[in-house]
């Protein structure tokens, strides 16, 4: 079984990652292993007493995030899971595939961001750099 994260920030180009690879997935003898991951960026420096509320608000960011994302697999009835971490996004995603065993990342080429590559978004150019898995980059 194919082992596949895509990386989920809610963008326009993230949700065309998820309909390419819904796409693919009859292309599949068996199912895939689908992970969706949002990686929400940590707050600076550290606030005592505020830990319980600042893990809600990331949470719930990235329910967020994901949920169209999730509305595009449910209506394609394809299975998933899906995972919310906290940090830097292009390492998040690098660590969270070692860690997982995945076989493959199927990512957009540009997200949600405030500084923009002209090519390529900044996150997709540092997995591709940091990945030891192939990855598909969706325009």
């Amino acid at each position: 079984m194919l082992k596949v994260l895509v990386p989920v920030d809610g963008s326009d180009n993230c949700l065309r990652a998820v309909e390419y690879l819904i796409a693919q997935t009859s292309l599949f003898k068996e199912p895939l292993d689908i992970h969706l991951l949002n990686v929400q960026h940590a707050f600076p420096g550290t606030v005592r007493g505020v830990r319980e509320e600042a893990e809600k608000f990331h949470h719930d960011e990235g329910i967020k995030a994901l949920a169209t994302a999730r509305q595009l697999l449910d209506a394609a009835r394809v299975k998933y899971t899906y995972h919310i971490n906290v940090g830097d996004a292009a390492e998040s995603i690098c660590q969270f595939v070692k860690a997982q065993k995945l076989d493959q990342v199927v990512m957009g080429r540009r997200g949600i961001g405030t500084v923009a590559n002209l090519l390529m978004g900044s996150v997709a150019d540092k997995v591709l750099r940091l990945s030891e898995v192939p990855i598909v980059l969706v325009k």
